[in-house]
């Protein structure tokens, strides 16, 4: 099988029919303890992320935004917040399991009515053209096997004017912090997994797929090539998060 067919699991390479497959079986497994895990991995820090990018969505009540790749419903929650009763969030998701955990968590917080949870993948979005104020992607894009086609179908969906918003773990920047890094994700995150979720290898595939995702500069432009304007990014603990801003124009 030729290079063209293959894509990056980590620092695998796979067939690129299968990763898809391969990223389902990495959530499955952790999805009853991916929100404890977050905590214990971020040491809590990943919620001020995901406040910092909720407080840039511009939502107002009575919009729709969509959430994809949405898992447990963080940043689903907080938009729903945001766009009130009269407006609705599509939580969506291509993993059953972690779909599932959001669904029941946002049922469990009394949202229902203007909640839409919904299976689908991130490539090819079964909405239509024009349809929300508002898309964000927390930390799933580096699972994607085809990123770029999940940029332009978020940009399809959007509505003019609307922004994307790309949560994502990205490139150190600050001063010695590599390394450090390095260490704690190769070594510190299998164990957590292990110890924590009962699978290592789960943990050790996360922290491979990070180091295979693009850098700051080279998502943005892969924004940019998607057709988004006034893109921009913010580095968030030294760079060891980005998030990524466009708005369909």
């Amino acid at each position: 099988m030729s290079n063209s067919n293959r894509t990056d699991f980590g620092f695998e390479k796979v067939a690129w029919a299968d990763k898809a497959k391969r990223v389902r079986s990495v959530f499955a497994s952790v999805a009853g303890k991916y929100d404890i895990m977050n905590d214990l991995m971020s040491l809590g820090v990943h919620r001020l992320w995901k406040q910092f990018t909720l407080s840039l969505t511009g939502l107002r009540p009575g919009q729709r935004a969509l959430d994809v790749a949405g898992g447990t419903g963080d940043l689903a929650l907080g938009m729903l917040r945001q766009v009130g009763k009269e407006g609705r969030v599509v939580l969506s998701d291509i993993n059953p399991p972690m779909l599932a955990v959001g669904r029941d968590r946002l049922l469990d917080r009394g949202f229902a009515g203007n909640v839409e949870c919904l299976v689908a993948d991130a490539e090819s979005l079964p909405f239509e053209d024009d349809s929300f104020h508002c898309v964000t992607i927390g930390f799933g894009l580096r699972n994607v096997t085809d990123k770029a086609a999940a940029l332009r179908s978020m940009y399809r969906v959007l509505k003019p004017g609307g922004q994307l918003l790309v949560l994502e773990f990205s490139t150190p920047v600050a001063p010695g912090l590599k390394p450090l890094y390095d260490a704690y994700s190769f070594n510190v995150l299998p164990l957590l997994g292990r110890l924590v979720a009962g699978d290592a290898a789960s943990y050790r595939y996360l922290a491979e797929s990070i180091r295979m995702h693009p850098n700051q500069e080279t998502l943005l432009e892969m924004l940019r090539s998607a057709g988004f304007g006034e893109t921009r990014y913010h580095n968030l603990s030294g760079g060891i998060v980005a998030l990524h801003r466009g708005y369909k124009i």
